[in-house]
């Protein structure tokens, strides 16, 4: 299966949602408001977020007058551009130029953090990457046995300490490893909870401070995962993540499980972040790279 049907076959709760704008395009009159109230709503069942819903529904106001829309097909094809231009935020694409580069992961418990690193480091070797991976949740119990699970499925290296121990002294030594033995790309998990939320973000600032001192030349990527089935919750995870970890980009998890899809319009308008994977399964090959073009268009095809 390629990466369109995926994304089409991912979005299928989602898609219901948004097809019922294609009886409100066959209706459609550039004057009526009930239009546009209409597909606000709509906009809004499908986890768009209100402000950004209300955005989206100005700037069809708008481009209805400047291109002069008379029929639902000139219509449907403006708002398709809008929801295209409004992914354009930041840079999809992972920058991992240097050797070794870095993946930081964040985001709070129960997201699937530990399966997407497994098939983050899985894609990584197929492209002949050496990857190693850095067991810094040493919070959760179980959490660096399940990464060594999936360091074992995926063919990457692993270092890990005991449960309890020093998050920091983990990360230190698996930067360390990665320098010893020619690793491409080191892939940090991190706690999703601690005793409370300034201990977590006074750690992930310990361990970036760790990373930029050890690897000050390295490539760094930041990535938050989120579950797409907690909506407009995961942006208010994603707010109180942004300050301290510097996140670059999103991975959205779970999205073949919810009719809420649109969370990935708010989250480039309200976090001004890109979406740089979205996890479609549960196989090791569903975690895909995002592609705004990929991902509208799947949305309104039928």
């Amino acid at each position: 299966m390629g990466f369109f049907d995926k994304i089409f076959s991912g979005l299928t709760k989602t898609r219901k949602n948004m097809q019922e704008l294609e009886a409100l395009f066959q209706d459609y009159a550039p004057d009526d408001e009930d239009f546009y109230d209409d597909l606000e709503e709509l906009l809004v069942i499908s986890d768009v977020g209100g402000e950004t819903a209300e955005k989206i529904v100005k700037g069809m106001k708008r481009l209805t007058w400047e291109r002069r829309f008379r029929k639902g097909h000139e219509a449907r094809a403006g708002l398709i551009e809008l929801l295209t231009d409004q992914l354009q935020v930041g840079e999809p694409e992972l920058k991992l130029n240097t050797k070794p580069s870095v993946i930081l992961m964040v985001g709070v418990n129960g997201v699937g953090k530990t399966t997407t690193i497994g098939k983050l480091a899985h894609q990584l070797k197929d492209e002949g990457k050496k990857v190693l991976l850095c067991a810094g949740d040493t919070f959760r119990a179980a959490a660096a046995e399940q990464l060594g699970i999936w360091a074992e499925r995926a063919g990457a290296e692993i270092v890990r300490h005991e449960e309890g121990s020093d998050p920091a002294a983990v990360v230190y030594d698996g930067l360390c490893a990665a320098k010893a033995r020619g690793t491409d790309v080191v892939i940090i998990d991190t706690a999703g909870r601690l005793h409370n939320k300034q201990n977590l973000m006074n750690e992930l600032a310990k361990i970036r401070r760790i990373i930029d001192r050890e690897l000050p030349e390295a490539d760094v990527e930041t990535l938050m995962v989120l579950d797409a089935t907690t909506g407009q919750n995961g942006l208010i995870q994603a707010k109180q993540f942004l300050d301290t970890a510097g996140i670059t980009g999103i991975v959205l998890t779970k999205l073949d499980g919810t009719a809420k899809g649109g969370i990935v319009f708010a989250i480039a308008d309200e976090l001004k972040l890109p979406v740089k994977y979205v996890g479609v399964g549960e196989g090791i090959d569903d975690l895909i790279p995002f592609d705004r073009n990929n991902f509208v268009t799947a949305l309104f095809k039928s």
